[in-house]
């Protein structure tokens, strides 16, 4: 099938987006510390079903201890912290500011890759990771935003921590991914982690019964089942599609289109205001973020 990859690739983004819209829509009603159990609970016993229907058990226990450890710091890292103060700033900054942020995470990466893999750090990706910081600066402090989200400098820090969040996991999952390891056995660990990791934390701060009160919201419980299987699940396997099937550098960009797809979302789904300032300046942070992969 021709352009099966870009395909994925767009469908991808279209994933990130709607699992964004459902968590902040969730994370107001029951807050932010619930959906990231409930969700992870749920992407859990669906990842657990489609490795036991492609690989005939519920868990891969041969993928052998060091690449246990690593998926498993990982998902600690990507999942449970990560997540964790991302679902946060959904509730605080909406999911176009917070999705904006998460282009960031190329960045990250990159910084990353330079100091713990000897990867190679040119000036011309310096200058698209400035490029990228522009953008996201000219759309925080050009427009009304303040007005919109009086939590607003919380709201980006916390969007910053979920991009490293989420870069931090990325390098240690490059390690539980070497080898030729299935990357749906590798989610499905790193997933694993992550529900294990929240339920002992809610567990010791008594905060558990809390936590999955959510699920008595009905409406909630809903949005979080419906980003549960676009995000950690179909998003996650068609990423992996695009980055198969497509050459590295269009499929990232593609699937990084989450926060242009956002933009009539936030302007007549939550009724925020969309200026001139805010489409340029996304547009000019994933021009950035893009640049990354094909400099």
């Amino acid at each position: 099938m021709p352009y099966l990859g870009e395909s994925a690739a767009l469908l991808t983004s279209a994933c990130w987006s709607l699992n964004s819209v459902c968590f902040t829509v969730a994370g107001r009603r029951v807050g932010s510390t619930s959906v990231n159990l409930l969700r992870l609970l749920m992407a859990w016993t669906l990842l657990m079903l489609l490795h036991l229907g492609l690989f005939g058990s519920p868990f891969p226990f041969q993928a052998g201890d060091a690449r246990l450890g690593w998926l498993g710091i990982s998902g600690l890292i990507g999942f449970a912290l990560g997540d964790a103060v991302l679902f946060e700033a959904f509730v605080l900054i909406g999911a176009r500011l917070a999705m904006l942020l998460m282009t960031l995470s190329p960045l990250f990466s990159a910084l990353l890759a330079w100091l713990f893999l000897g990867q190679d750090l040119s000036l011309p990706k310096v200058a698209a990771m400035a490029l990228t910081l522009a953008g996201i600066a000219w759309v925080v402090w050009g427009g009304g935003d303040h007005e919109a989200h009086p939590h607003l400098w919380r709201g980006v820090l916390l969007g910053v921590g979920g991009a490293l969040g989420q870069s931090v996991g990325l390098v240690f999952s490059m390690k539980g991914l070497a080898g030729g390891f299935s990357p749906i056995s590798a989610n499905l660990i790193r997933v694993s982690a992550g529900v294990v990791a929240l339920l002992l934390y809610f567990a010791a701060t008594g905060r558990l019964r809390g936590a999955l009160a959510g699920l008595q919201d009905a409406r909630a419980t809903a949005f979080i089942g419906l980003g549960a299987v676009t995000g950690p699940v179909l998003g996650v396997v068609l990423s992996l599609v695009a980055i198969a099937k497509a050459p590295m550098g269009v499929a990232a960009t593609l699937m990084s289109l989450s926060p242009v797809i956002l933009l009539p979302v936030s302007r007549f789904g939550f009724k925020e205001k969309v200026g001139g300032h805010a489409i340029l300046g996304t547009l000019l942070a994933l021009a950035g973020a893009a640049a990354l992969f094909f400099v």
